[in-house]
């Protein structure tokens, strides 16, 4: 009877202790000590006094920061885009973007951001897409609007420029002089008799808004170095290319002026 006692005892004593104070049971381990939230102060002070070392340093840290919230993130991260943005570090900033979107796909602002982004690199086609997700996303977004319109105004020009490529301001198939065959033949050569006379145009047509008389002077002008490119082409030391520049360098002076 002594006995079974002793066994009682032994298997209720631990067991009334752990009832009357739970942390008994945790005596030998220590709790492993929880990591504090993100504090987005610091962050948001920088944003707010346009500090960029500060955004780049305290936003990075809290973008790093594994408890930081998703709308305090995304704060960071744009923050600090515009950051890489103004420091020219355009891939930094795109990628910053990209982590934005991926957390929140219907920010057209950050679209635009990044469109324009695009298009400094030269990448027109993602530069388009952006603008247009952008203006689907918010109509009324008038920045990304006036980008797609410039930027649809910018490859109207390089398809026009394209599509004039290596062509010179006259018809080749109708070349007959020496010299112009030799224009039609050479693609560098085409672009610069092209431009000397779509320059030359411009500096008769505000000449002549002057006087009619200034206007005539201008037009004689190219008539005489045509007619000096004529006669030279083929004899002696002639630079065809050479007096095709120093023409389109003495147009393009008269021009600025």
């Amino acid at each position: 009877m002594r006995e079974c006692l002793k066994i009682l005892i032994v298997a209720v004593v631990p067991l009334f202790l752990c009832m009357a104070s739970p942390h008994l049971a945790f005596a030998t381990g220590a709790e492993p000590e929880k990591e504090p939230p993100s504090d987005p102060a610091p962050c948001l002070s920088a944003i707010s006094a346009n500090d960029d070392d500060r955004i780049a340093t305290v936003c990075g840290a809290l973008i790093d920061n594994d408890k930081t919230g998703k709308a305090d993130r995304i704060k960071a991260l744009i923050a600090r885009a515009g950051v890489f943005s103004r420091r020219d570090q355009i891939d930094r900033a795109i990628a910053d973007y990209d982590s934005v979107l991926r957390f929140d796909a219907r920010l057209a602002d950050v679209y635009n951001a990044r469109g324009e982004l695009w298009r400094k690199k030269g990448d027109r086609p993602k530069a388009l897409a952006d603008f247009g997700a952008a203006i689907k996303l918010n109509p009324d977004q008038q920045t990304a609007r006036a980008n797609l319109r410039s930027l649809a105004h910018e490859l109207e020009r390089l398809g026009a420029l394209m599509a004039v490529a290596g062509k010179p301001s006259f018809n080749c198939a109708t070349a007959k002089r020496p010299v112009e065959k030799a224009i039609c033949a050479n693609p560098d050569l085409a672009n610069l008799d092209r431009e000397i006379n779509a320059v030359n145009i411009k500096v008769v047509r505000d000449a002549t808004a002057v006087s009619p008389a200034a206007g005539r002077a201008r037009q004689r002008e190219q008539d005489e170095f045509l007619a000096r490119r004529n006669a030279s082409f083929g004899h002696g030391d002639y630079d065809l290319q050479k007096a095709l520049r120093e023409r389109l360098d003495q147009l393009l002076a008269v021009d600025r002026h």
